[in-house]
């Protein structure tokens, strides 16, 4: 019987139930996939009103939408419970500083309703300003990892962390933006309860309060890393007398202040650690022979103490040791001998030497130390190496920074050196007596990131190999004896640079027509013979310096740099006038336009011609000096409150002195304004500059006479042992720092002691007065003795009159006084011969008379005569004139009123003289021995009263001469 074949009927049935079958399968698969991929409802509600109160400018929560918050970005859900155990909300981009463009901001106070399953939450890099840590975290039992990093939580670390018994990850590192410190924990006994920390990081929390900090964490067995550095820890016991942190791996103390010896310490009983940072804790004396029990060691930093000597022979037991700082000490011995004393078990396991600024001295080795071969990093900067670069450097083949810069090594570093190190990165070579002398076909084999090699000798002509340098962020190649063109090439390859450096050489061209460098912040070309115009700057260029060069033309119309700071141009050929465009630079700190061939007026920056008051400016320093600009004082200064050296001299500005100088410039301390035409009075407002101590208006048509109120001008008064905070504003304001490749140090002249003199730098320690050469008239005020802080006091040339005020010998710190050509009158005050500081006197040309006062510093002046000359009523040493001698019996006070009786007397006792003498002479005509003998007698005799007839005689003139 054969088989049965199947109805349509049957067929039509299965096919209909293997398709149900098959939908309910995909529809049991579909829920199935829909329940892992929605969130509970309570949990979504907690979430979206956490993102309600957050600040979100870039939108970064834009996918918290829609009924599946599992899927939201940074949230995650539990496959079995559906939960939301995982919250990354950690900005984008954070930079160990937590910087980050994308950060959150608001609060995070809704966390405390629907996400109490939390097992991770991450809230890090954000900006959570003013907002203290959520005392709910500690209700989130569940939790693991918790990190507030860089979030700039303000106030007190809550307790209630303690009760997060699970947790294995807290990191609280509040080091945000530079800010050192903004939380704290007043007790951290909270912590002894995380039995299961793993990880805690608590940087730069203020824990200067916690005494018992040590006791705490050791009583963490699971922990194996540890951070609290800038915490303002004082204390570091010796020893534990139980040591429980078996499992510790890293520990970071670094930056706190513990001002004792290194050893003992509690640390150094933890041989199990692998990374130990305790930089920069005032720790002294020499590194412990006990550091050789810490075999396990990997990372090792004991840098910014004040450790001495020569690192122990045992070092050699940490066969471990890939990286070693030390930087910062004074290990004070020979570079070969610390070599000898590093590990050479470890299998060429050293990858980092850091030793810059040790003191270290003597000469490289010759043969290349095995235990160095894998060497990625080799830091000798700013010690007293001698001898040359040895060869075996070149064949560190995985060097990626080599630092060797402010030793005294010499010699040549040819391509043997630089050949094999196809890794190089970083090559800092400056300041020692190198010649680097490479092949102009040389092709490098590494792409430099830092190239500093700045006093070391390239020249003279360009260096080639630089062509192939495409990603430099930094070229110095300064004061390197370059004196060649610079060629088109090396604007291109310098493209990519944020830093170049090239001052002081003898370099010829012209800048490029457009500077096309992006991302470039400090350039420096001074001291050079670049010629042309300046083009337009790169846009986010800070720093300027093109000065001492042969530049000419006009400034650009449009700077294109709206954040520079710095412009330097001074020494150069340039002219026209300033263009308006430089109203816009508001960030600018320090302009120097000085020695160029500039016209015309100053713009005013006046935005609305209805007032007179402008945006403000950030300047500091300004300095036009030796042009020639014309009109009337600058009103854009007006708003430059933070303006603190001013120099217009040397130009054709005219009108008169704004009183407004005295009320809108309340920091400045250095006004020149000499050889210009400004006339009238000096403004009584201007001595309401406190912070003034170099005011030099000479070379003007000044009329009126010296304000009293100069009393005012405390830095002329307060001496420099007691100016120091004051200095320092100065110093900073026209100094920029040199670790930005750009050095400026304000220089001006002073006409002191008889001479114009150049100061550079030392300018902040001159206080100096100087109104010479104008038409200022009346008496010099008794309150300029209140200065006593000047160095330099010039009135001369002036129309002065009456007396020099006593009161000026109470300048103790003058050097050079200058009263010449003057129409002062009167004796010279003796108080003069107490400036036991003066070198420099000029008190030629006046109406002066009387005894020139002695004095011991006033008789050791050069060229005594010439101060005096031009005063015919003076008398006595240095000059050749003497002066009349006075009476030996001074008549008392009131006796001989009109002198009659001096002269009855005189003429009596001359009467009886003549007789006495006329019986004498009787006698002797006829006795010649009597005569021979009288003779001899009364001709000295006759001598001694010759001298006291003069005497009485003068003495009766100047009494008659007086009645």
């Amino acid at each position: 019987m054969g088989m049965l074949k199947p109805s349509c009927i049957q067929i039509a049935i299965a096919l209909l139930f293997l398709a149900q079958t098959k939908i309910s399968i995909e529809a049991s698969v579909i829920l199935k996939k829909d329940m892992t991929k929605s969130c509970i409802s309570s949990e979504r509600s907690a979430l979206l009103a956490l993102r309600a109160g957050l600040l979100d400018p870039i939108n970064r929560l834009s996918s918290w939408e829609g009924d599946n918050c599992c899927q939201w970005q940074g949230v995650q859900c539990s496959n079995s419970t559906g939960h939301v155990i995982k919250l990354d909300l950690r900005a984008p981009g954070c930079l160990d500083n937590g910087v980050s463009s994308q950060a959150l901001g608001g609060n995070v106070i809704s966390l405390v309703t629907g996400l109490r399953h939390l097992q991770f939450l991450d809230l890090s890099c954000n900006m959570f300003d003013m907002v203290p840590i959520p005392e709910f975290l500690g209700s989130l039992h569940d939790l693991r990892y918790l990190d507030l990093s860089h979030s700039n939580f303000v106030g007190r670390i809550p307790p209630q962390l303690g009760n997060l018994s699970n947790l294995h990850y807290l990191n609280l590192d509040s080091y945000t933006g530079g800010q050192v410190v903004n939380i704290y924990s007043m007790d951290i006994t909270w912590l002894s309860r995380l039995r299961s920390l793993e990880y805690l990081n608590m940087r730069s929390v203020n824990l200067s309060t916690t005494a018992n900090w040590v006791s705490v964490v050791n009583m963490l067995p699971s922990l194996q890393f540890l951070s609290l550095s800038y915490c303002q820890l004082g204390t570091s016991p010796d020893s534990l007398l139980h040591l429980n942190l078996t499992s510790l791996e890293t520990l970071d103390i670094s930056y706190n202040s513990f001002y004792k010896p290194i050893e003992p310490n509690w640390f150094w009983d933890l041989t199990s650690l692998k990374e130990l940072y305790i930089q920069s804790n005032q720790f002294y004396g020499p590194v412990p022979q006990g550091i050789g029990n810490m075999t396990s060691m990997v990372n090792l930093s004991l840098a910014m103490n004040n450790l001495v000597g020569m690192i122990p022979s045992s070092m050699k037991n940490l066969c471990n040791l890939e990286e070693l700082c030390l930087m910062i000490n004074n290990i004070n011995g020979s570079i070969t001998e610390f070599i000898h004393r590093l590990p050479s078990c470890s299998s060429h396991k050293l990858k980092s030497l850091l030793l810059f600024d040790t003191n270290l001295t003597g000469s490289l080795p010759t043969g290349l130390p095995q235990h160095l071969s894998n060497l990625v990093a080799l830091d000798l900067r700013w010690n007293n190496l001698t001898g040359t670069v040895p060869l075996w450097i070149g064949k560190l083949t995985k060097l990626q920074f080599l630092k060797l810069s402010f030793n005294k090594l010499d010699g040549v570093i040819h391509e043997g050196h630089l050949s094999g190190l196809p890794n190089l990165e970083f090559l800092l070579l400056a300041h020692n007596s190198l010649s680097i002398i490479l092949n102009s076909t040389w092709v490098p084999p590494f792409k430099l990131d830092t190239i500093e090699l700045g006093s070391c000798h390239l020249g003279p002509t360009f260096p080639m190999w630089l062509k192939w340098q495409t990603s430099a962020s930094l070229i110095d190649i300064s004061n390197t004896s370059i004196s060649d063109a610079v060629p088109d090439w090396f604007w291109v390859t310098a493209s990519s640079v944020s830093i170049l450096d090239m001052r002081n050489n003898q370099i010829s061209g012209f800048l490029p027509s457009k500077m096309e460098f992006p991302i470039a912040y400090a350039i420096d070309l001074s001291s050079n013979q670049l010629s042309g115009t300046i083009p337009k700057l790169p846009v986010y260029l800070t720093r300027l310096d093109l000065s001492r060069n042969n530049l000419s033309g006009p400034l650009p119309l449009d700077f294109g740099a709206p954040g520079l700071e710095i412009l330097l141009l001074y020494k150069n050929s340039i002219s026209g006038t300033i263009p308006s465009s430089l109203c816009k630079l508001r960030q600018l700190q320090l302009l120097d336009l000085s020695d160029n061939k500039l016209t015309g007026s100053v713009p005013d920056c006046v935005e609305d011609k209805s007032t007179i008051y402008m945006a403000s400016w950030s300047i500091q320093s300004l300095n036009l000096k030796n042009n020639s600009f014309s009109g009337e004082f600058p009103l854009f200064l007006r708003n430059c409150q933070q303006l603190v050296f001013l120099d217009l001299s040397q130009n054709l500005f005219s009108g008169i002195l704004p009183a407004w100088i005295g009320e809108d410039l309340p920091s400045l301390a250095f006004l020149r304004l000499r050889y210009n035409m400004f006339y009238g009075c000096i403004p009584v407002e201007l001595t309401n500059l406190v912070k003034l101590q170099y005011l030099d208006l000479a070379y003007n048509n000044l009329t009126g006479g010296i304000p009293k109120s100069l009393v005012r001008c405390i830095g002329m008064i307060l001496t420099q042992d007691k100016a120091g905070e004051f200095e320092n504003i100065i110093h900073s304001a026209y100094t920029v720092d040199s670790d930005d490749m750009i050095e400026y140090t304000e220089t001006s002249t002073v006409v002191m002691k008889g001479q114009e003199r150049l100061y550079t730098g030392e300018i902040i320690y001159v206080v100096n007065l100087d109104l010479s050469c104008n038409d200022l008239s009346g008496e010099i005020p008794p309150e300029i003795g209140t200065l006593v802080a000047l160095k330099n006091l010039n009135l001369s040339w002036n129309g002065f009159s009456g007396k020099i005020p006593p009161s000026i010998g109470a300048l103790v710190q003058v050097e050079s006084l200058d009263l010449s050509h003057n129409e002062l009158s009167g004796e010279i005050p003796t108080s003069l011969s107490a400036l036991t500081s003066l070198s420099h006197l000029n008190l030629s040309y006046n109406n002066l008379s009387g005894t020139i006062p002695s004095g011991s510093q006033l008789q050791v002046l050069d060229d005594q005569a010439s101060i005096y000359i031009g005063n015919p009523g003076l008398c006595g040493p240095p000059i050749s004139k003497k002066c009349p001698e006075t009476g030996l019996i001074p008549a008392a006070p009131g006796d001989n009123k009109n002198g009659s009786d001096s002269v009855s007397l005189f003429v009596a006792t001359s009467c009886g003289y003549v007789m006495g003498l006329w019986t004498v002479f009787c006698v002797f005509l006829f006795k010649a021995k009597w005569r021979i003998a009288s003779f001899t007698f009364y001709d000295g005799l006759f001598d001694w009263v010759y001298v006291h007839v003069a005497v009485g005689w003068a003495s009766l003139t100047r009494k008659t001469g007086s009645s």
